[in-house]
C-alpha cells in the first residue's frame, strides 16, 4: 500500500513540475512575442489547458472578447452537432402544386441546403443534381411556371457587419433558402505585359444572368498573386473589378459571389426542362405562399449530405455559407424561421446552458467574418473541451485542419490572425487552446511563424 502511494505522490510530484516547466516556458515566449513590434498596438490573448484535467497551463486576457475571425467556426461547428446531430440532412423537394386557376405549376420547397449543387460530393455535383430532379418528375403539362416556397426563412441574405469588400467575393457569399453550387461564379481575366497595364474580362462560368462587370484592376509584378477584388455597386447593378493580377495572364481565374443563387438555379432547371418536357425556356419563376395553393404531390426529395460530412468541408475549408446556413438552420428547427439573430441567440443560450457567460459570445454571424464578432479564448476552449467529451467528438477532430503538425482551425481576417484547436505533445500530455491576436501590424506571414513559435512550446 505504501508503495502505491508513493508511486501516486511521485506521479503528481512529475506531472505538476511538467507542467510547470511547460508555463513557464510559455511564458518567457509569450513575454518575447507581446514585445515584438508587430504588437506595437495590439491586443493578444492565450489560453491553455491540460485536456484531461482541465488545469490552467496558461491564461493571458482570456475573459477579453476579441474579434476570432473563422476560428469562430468551431463554435458554429459544436452547435451544430449537438442541436441538430450528426446524421442530420437538409432537403429540398420538387413536385407539383395546382393553383387557384387549377393550372399546373413546377414547386420547390427548398430548406437552406448550403451543398445543393456543390461540386464537393458526387451527390450534389450539379449535373447529377439536374440529372436527378428532371428523371424523377413525370412527363406533365406544366403550366411554364415555377414557385418557390419561402416561407419561415429570412430573405436577408448577407449578417450585420460583413464588409463591401468582402461580400462581391465567393468567400462573402450570403445564405438564401435555395443556395446553389455554394452561391459562387468563376471570372476569368486577362492582364497586360506591363506593370500597371489594365485588366480585362474575358468571361465567367457558372453565372447565367446578364450583368456587366467592369474591370477596374491593373496589372502587378509577376508572382504577386491574386489580388484582385470583386465590388458590387451601391445601385446593385454593375459589379466592379478592382486590385492587381500578375502580368501577361491569358485566363486568370477568380470566383465571386452570386447574389441571386434562386434564379440562378430557376434559369438553369429551366433550360434543362426544355425539350424533355413541355416546358418554355422563359419560364416565370414567382415566389407564393403556400395557402393559395393546393397541397402538393412531391415527385422528388434531393438529400444532402450528413451533417458530419459538412462540418468536415466547413472546417477543412473554412466556406462561410456554410456556417451562415447551419446558424439559419439552428432558429429555422428550434423556432420555425430561419434568420441569423435568431440563431446566434440560441447558440449563446446553448453555452450558457452548458456553464458558459453568454456575454463571452457576442456573435453576429456563424462563419467569423464579420468583423464585429467579439468572443473570448476562455470560451473557445470550453468548447473544445466540450467536444472532446462527446460521442461525436472523433467526426469533430478529424474535420479540423493541420497547421504547424497541429490540429487546430486558423481564422484570418483584416488584422486579426488566430488559431485554436488540440494537441498531443512529444511526452504524451495533451492540451486544448486558444489564440486571438487583433490588430497586428505588418504582414500576416509574419505574425503568424512567431505564433507557431508560441504554440511550439507546447510539442
Amino acid at each position: 500500500m505504501k508503495k502505491v502511494l508513493l508511486f501516486i505522490f511521485c506521479w503528481f510530484l512529475l506531472t505538476s513540475t511538467v507542467a510547470q516547466n511547460i508555463s513557464q516556458k510559455i511564458q518567457k515566449v509569450y513575454k518575447e512575442f507581446e514585445a515584438d513590434s508587430q504588437l506595437s498596438h495590439a491586443i493578444s490573448s492565450l489560453y491553455v489547458i491540460n485536456a484531461k484535467t482541465g488545469a490552467v497551463v496558461f491564461d493571458k486576457n482570456s475573459q477579453i472578447g476579441l474579434a476570432p475571425a473563422s476560428t469562430q467556426k468551431i463554435i458554429t461547428a459544436a452547435t451544430a452537432f449537438e442541436l441538430l446531430g450528426k446524421d442530420f440532412r437538409y432537403k429540398t423537394e420538387f413536385g407539383t402544386r395546382t393553383d387557384p386557376g387549377k393550372d399546373l405549376w413546377l414547386w420547390i420547397n427548398p430548406s437552406g441546403d448550403p451543398t445543393f449543387g456543390s461540386w464537393r460530393w458526387e451527390s450534389t455535383q450539379e449535373k447529377k443534381v439536374l440529372n436527378e430532379i428532371i428523371d424523377g418528375l413525370k412527363q406533365i403539362d406544366f403550366k411554364n411556371c415555377m414557385g418557390i416556397f419561402m416561407k419561415g426563412w429570412d430573405s436577408e441574405q448577407i449578417p450585420d457587419g460583413w464588409i463591401w469588400q468582402d461580400i462581391g467575393n465567393y468567400y462573402g457569399a450570403g445564405s438564401a433558402i435555395l443556395n446553389w453550387r455554394e452561391n459562387q461564379y468563376d471570372l476569368f481575366l486577362k492582364s497586360g505585359d506591363k506593370i500597371g497595364d489594365p485588366v480585362a474580362v474575358v468571361g465567367t462560368a457558372h453565372l447565367s444572368k446578364s450583368i456587366k462587370i467592369l474591370s477596374r484592376a491593373t496589372s502587378a509584378a509577376k508572382g504577386s498573386g491574386d489580388n484582385a477584388y470583386i465590388y458590387q455597386s451601391n445601385d446593385g447593378g454593375n459589379l466592379i473589378v478592382r486590385g492587381t493580377i500578375p502580368v501577361n495572364e491569358d485566363n486568370f481565374k477568380i470566383s465571386g459571389s452570386i447574389t441571386d443563387p434562386i434564379r440562378e438555379f430557376v434559369v438553369l432547371l429551366s433550360d434543362s426542362l426544355k425539350g424533355r418536357y413541355k416546358w418554355n425556356s422563359h419560364a416565370q419563376m414567382l415566389t407564393v405562399f403556400e395557402s393559395s395553393f393546393r397541397s402538393p404531390s412531391i415527385n422528388i426529395t434531393h438529400y444532402s449530405p450528413p451533417l458530419d460530412s459538412i462540418i468536415y468541408w466547413f472546417l477543412q475549408k473554412s466556406i462561410n455559407l456554410y456556417g451562415e446556413a447551419l446558424i439559419k438552420t439552428f432558429a429555422y428547427e428550434k423556432q420555425g424561421f430561419g434568420s441569423t439573430d435568431s440563431g446566434a441567440t440560441i447558440v449563446k443560450k446553448f453555452w450558457k446552458q452548458n456553464g458558459l457567460d453568454e456575454d463571452e459570445l457576442n456573435i453576429y454571424d456563424g462563419s467569423g467574418l464579420s468583423p464585429l464578432n467579439r468572443v473570448t479564448t476562455h470560451a473557445q476552449v470550453e468548447i473544445l473541451k466540450y467536444a472532446k467529451s462527446k460521442s461525436w467528438f472523433p467526426l469533430f477532430n478529424e474535420a479540423l485542419p493541420i497547421y504547424n503538425g497541429m490540429k487546430m482551425k486558423s481564422g484570418t481576417i483584416s488584422d486579426v490572425k488566430g488559431f485554436c484547436g488540440y494537441h498531443k505533445a512529444s511526452d504524451g500530455n495533451e492540451y486544448i487552446f486558444s489564440f486571438l491576436v487583433n490588430n497586428y501590424n505588418g504582414r500576416s506571414s509574419a505574425i503568424v511563424a512567431k505564433m507557431y513559435k508560441v504554440l511550439d512550446v507546447l510539442k
